[in-house]
């Protein structure tokens, strides 16, 4: 088995369980945590970390910094190394501070989001489609991680229009099949147009952004959430289904409360 080890973050019985299982193995275990030290005290945990938390100060205002200083690299791997790669701005996402869900996403160049992105995937010999999130701290000007997904994300509809066919590729190198060299065409644009509206809206009423920016953003969209040309009945379908979930779970659940 190899023993690089692991690193458990958070938690407490989930996590303590997980600490065991792979300590009983013979895997080296460190863990992470800011408020239980339980399955740290576990005789297979090797190094117990520490972290301030979310409510240090300066946390939470660093994670509420602006969208645009969210970056996104999108990749295939083939056994720990990359088949094709591009980075990506989360430019505007919803709710407008803390998103659980981009809105506007434009491809752009950044090569240190690349190189910080490569020495992680690297480590663990990733292979497959990659997402690995980073906001740089305008503190310092570093990168932070926020998130590996290692599956299609919600904008994986940029890949193919900006030039990386990310799912032909996947497909192709399942199937033993070789893949031409691709490069994405920075300032190309996704857009999920029901909700980027409202964060939009929001962005626009605090003079964030003005009404021009906003209309121009639409001249570099060439892929949407789910609406395509070609076939739009997804996109027709989408509208009704998120005005409804807007109406139960804004408006009538405020209404409830007051």
């Amino acid at each position: 088995m190899d023993k690089r080890g692991a690193v458990v973050l958070g938690g407490a019985h989930g996590a303590l369980a997980l600490a065991r299982s792979l300590g009983a193995s013979g895997v080296p275990v460190s863990h992470i945590s800011n408020d239980s030290p339980l399955p740290g005290s576990l005789r297979h945990v090797k190094h117990q970390i520490g972290w301030p938390g979310p409510l240090d100060e300066g946390a939470i205002p660093f994670l509420f910094k602006a969208a645009e200083d969210q970056f996104s690299y999108a990749a295939l791997w083939d056994n720990g190394k990359p088949v094709a790669e591009f980075t990506a701005r989360r430019t505007r996402q919803y709710p407008v501070d803390f998103g659980c869900k981009s809105t506007f996403v434009e491809i752009v160049e950044e090569p240190g989001v690349v190189e910080a992105a490569r020495t992680i995937l690297a480590s663990i010999g990733h292979h497959g489609l990659v997402e690995v999130e980073f906001k740089r701290d305008q503190r310092d000007g570093s990168l932070r991680l926020l998130d590996v997904i290692p599956r299609p994300w919600s904008w994986f509809g940029l890949c193919s229009t900006a030039g990386i066919d990310l799912g032909t590729m996947l497909w192709r190198l399942a199937n033993d099949q070789p893949n031409a060299p691709a490069a994405a065409t920075p300032g190309t644009a996704w857009m999920y147009l029901a909700r980027d509206a409202v964060a939009a809206t929001s962005l626009m009423a605090r003079r964030d952004i003005g009404l021009g920016g906003d209309l121009r953003s639409f001249g570099r969209v060439r892929a949407c959430a789910t609406f395509a040309r070609n076939d739009p009945r997804p996109g027709l379908i989408d509208l009704p289904l998120t005005g409804g979930r807007v109406l139960t779970r804004r408006i009538l659940k405020a209404g409830h409360q007051t």
